[in-house]
This record gives structure tokens, sequence and C-alpha cells, in this order.
């Protein structure tokens, strides 16, 4: 079989691996040099603790068992099992973080309730102040900015890949067959869109009522800590946006407790992790009006910094990118993503909505189980 995967980003590239590893052969094309997108402007979390039961939690923790049977494959990918701690810093943070504990799937996620001293000693740069904190032992990461590159690497090593940078796809010719701008038709068995948030084109030409929308963000990433940084760091807000932690205690958090004035403006968490350098890839914010501004605003940076001062007790070390991106969130926030065959041969797959990290191995493999590769 000949497999055509249109889009550079993980969610592709995750599609070319199931392909290649399935013994099928396959073409990726990618209308940049480079992935630019969400896949690359990203925490780099396996994020398995904040998600919704059901599919989305299953989707997740297959995912999470593929990401480390692919890092052993892909050392480059920097796979780390590291687990991650939310701070609590008063009674109704904590009971949230008790209530979560308590799920019936908490064992799956691996959560567990900590004493603060408890999560100093999983994580001794967390000197700052806070009583417990909630442990997720089946979080990891990798390194997002040259994730796609070592599996490329990898998938050449085949024999049976080849990635075509600097092509966009315009248009379906026939069934499995696309034309790029270059004038070149590319025919395979299947054909497989994981355009990400590019739903302009051809997209909007072949689904143009998509139940998918676009959502921004802003991060940023530090110098070097100078220490290790041994589990990724959520705060409370996060608690607030991700859909695992629903409770009664959540509801008496959202009555009782607001948000600072500039995380509730921007609809923002504290995530954190630490990269492969040292440095802290740090965030986010979330805007869903169109049109999105051009612009990056320095208040949020400034609340996310004495966020992340206040857990680690010391001064951030200096700031050395700030940057926006954009990814593709199904309106329907409860699905995992919005897979659709779009022409005869043809499938769309989109709209993982900040889980595109988290759970593109996965995603791919359901395609391809779907597609009968």
């Amino acid at each position: 079989m000949r497999v055509i995967v249109v889009g550079g980003g993980v969610v592709g590239t995750m599609h070319a691996w199931q392909a290649v590893e399935r013994g099928h052969e396959v073409v990726q094309i990618e209308r940049e040099a480079e992935a630019r997108g969400a896949s690359l402007r990203n925490f780099g979390q396996i994020w398995v603790s904040g998600r919704a039961g059901g599919e989305e939690l299953e989707t997740a923790l297959r995912a999470r068992e593929l990401w480390e049977r692919i890092g052993a494959e892909v050392p480059g990918l920097g796979f780390r099992a590291i687990g991650s701690l939310t701070p609590v810093r008063n009674a109704r943070e904590h009971a949230v973080a008790e209530a979560a504990a308590a799920r019936p799937d908490a064992a799956a996620r691996g959560y567990e309730l900590v004493t603060a001293e408890q999560a100093r000693k999983i994580n001794p740069a967390l000197r700052g102040s806070f009583e417990a904190a909630l442990w997720c032992e089946r979080d990891a990461a990798v390194e997002p900015r040259t994730a796609q590159l070592h599996l490329r690497e990898a998938l050449r090593a085949s024999g049976r890949y080849t990635f075509l940078p600097g092509r966009e796809v315009r248009e379906v010719v026939a069934a499995g067959a696309v034309r790029d701008d270059h004038g070149d038709v590319h025919r395979g068995d299947a054909v497989v869109l994981a355009t990400g948030a590019w739903l302009s084109g051809l997209v909007r030409e072949l689904v143009p009522d998509l139940p998918v929308r676009r959502v921004r963000l802003q991060m940023m990433q530090t110098a070097p800590l100078g220490e290790a940084l041994t589990t990724s760091v959520a705060d409370a807000d996060s608690f607030r946006y991700y859909p695992a932690y629903k409770s009664d205690a959540l509801d008496a958090l959202d009555a009782e407790q607001a948000q600072a004035p500039v995380a509730a403006a921007h609809k923002m968490q504290l995530l954190m992790v630490q990269r492969r350098d040292g440095g802290l890839t740090i965030g986010d914010t979330h805007e869903y009006e169109h049109p999105f501004a051009f612009d990056t605003l320095e208040d949020p940076y400034e609340h996310l910094t004495g966020v992340v001062e206040s857990f680690l007790g010391r001064p951030l070390p200096k700031i050395r990118h700030r940057w926006a991106g954009v990814y593709a969130q199904c309106t329907d926030t409860t699905r995992v993503v919005h897979r659709q065959q779009v022409a005869d041969g043809v499938w769309l797959v989109t709209g993982p909505g900040g889980r595109g990290m988290t759970c593109s191995p996965a995603i791919a493999e359901t395609t391809a189980n779907e597609l009968g590769w």
C-alpha cells in the first residue's frame, strides 16, 4: 500500500509512522520547509492527568504507551517519564485535588495526593510555599521542537518513506490522488490530510462546514534553570481548564475563589516543563475569538512569572523566547479528533484541540485500524 500524508506536524508524522511500521510506503508532504505550527509550539507534554474519562482517557493512555515504545526506538525524541505535580495552596484547591485522587480511574492516571514535603522529595526545585500537591505518575515529556526531525530520520531508515517539504497540496484530482502547487500529482491507496490548524484552502473546499475552530495561545522559554525540574508543574488554575477535575469541589472553587484578573481575562493556567537544555517552557493563555491579535501581550507573561517564582522560591531565569501559536480544536470539545472521509480515498484528521502532542500516536493508530492499513 502507498499512503500520502499531507502535513508535517506530529499528527501527520505519526500517521506516517503507523503506515511505515505496518510495511507500507509513505510520501509525506509539508507546505513549509519544516512544520512550524502547534507541533513545535507546545510544551512537549504527554499529558494524561487532566483528560476526560472514557474515550479521551483511553486514547491518552494508549498514546502514552506508544510514546514510550517509540521513544525507546528513537532516543532523539527525548522521551522522559517524569510525571507531573500540581501544587495547591489552600483548602479549596486541596479539596479539588482530593476529589481527583478519589476518582474511580485515579489509579489508571497515576494520581496521588501528596504532602508538600513529599512533593519536594519528588521535585526538589519546588522550594516555594504550598500545602500539598496532586502527583500524576503517568505524565511524560518529549522535545517538541526536534521530535519530527528525529521521527523522520527513523522513517527514512526504513527505505519506504519520502518527505517533500515546500509543497502545498491544492487539489484532489482522483481517488487517492492530490496535486500540489508545483503541479505534481501524488497517487496512493489512501491520502490523509493532517493539516493541523491550516483549515483554509483545500480543507475549506472539501468541508465548508468543518466543526473545528482555531485557538491561539502565548508561551515562553527561559534560559537554563541551573538545576533539574524533575517533573512538569501545573497550578490550580489548570483544575478549571481540564475535564478530569470536574467535581463539587471544583464548583466550590469556581464560586468562592476567583482567578487573578489577568488569568481570568486570558483564560490562563500554568503549565511548565523543563527542556533538555535546562530551560523552562512556560504557558499558557487561550484566545478563541477571531480575528486573533497579531502581537503578544506582556501581562500574561508577568502573571506566569509570578506564579512560577512562588513555586520555585527563586527568581525565574531570563526569558529567551516568547511566542504565540494556534491549534485546531473540535467545536464539540468532548471529541478527541475530527476524522472524516472527504473524498474517494481521502480522509481528513484534525481538531485534537491541545491534545495533539499527547494523543497523536493513538489517533494515528486508530486511523490505520479503521482504514485497514
